[in-house]
């Protein structure tokens, strides 16, 4: 019985190790591209001399969505491998 719980339990993290990597892969490359595009924006406008507006941009929010949606992400993915790490353990 043991058995089959420690085999459940490393399939359920497996799988929930794999969706969690799978739902922050997509947000991860594409804050990463807005971060990279943000800052060629300040550094054009440092450039120029010109100030930037200290206020919220799109892009800052949404940075922050997909901040959001990494994490998330990575929580899943969290959850999944102590479940795999107590399937190994109940064995």
């Amino acid at each position: 019985m043991i058995l089959f719980a420690s085999v459940g339990l490393l399939v359920a993290g497996a799988a929930l190790t794999a969706v969690g990597f799978v739902r922050a892969r997509a947000p991860w490359i594409r804050y990463q591209a807005l971060k990279a595009q943000d800052a060629n924006v300040a550094r054009y406008e440092r450039w120029r001399g010109g100030l930037r507006d200290s206020g919220p941009t799109g892009a800052s929010v949404a940075m922050s969505v997909l901040r959001k949606q990494v994490r998330d992400g990575a929580v899943i993915a969290g959850i999944g491998i102590l479940l795999a790490i107590a399937g190994l353990l109940l064995r």
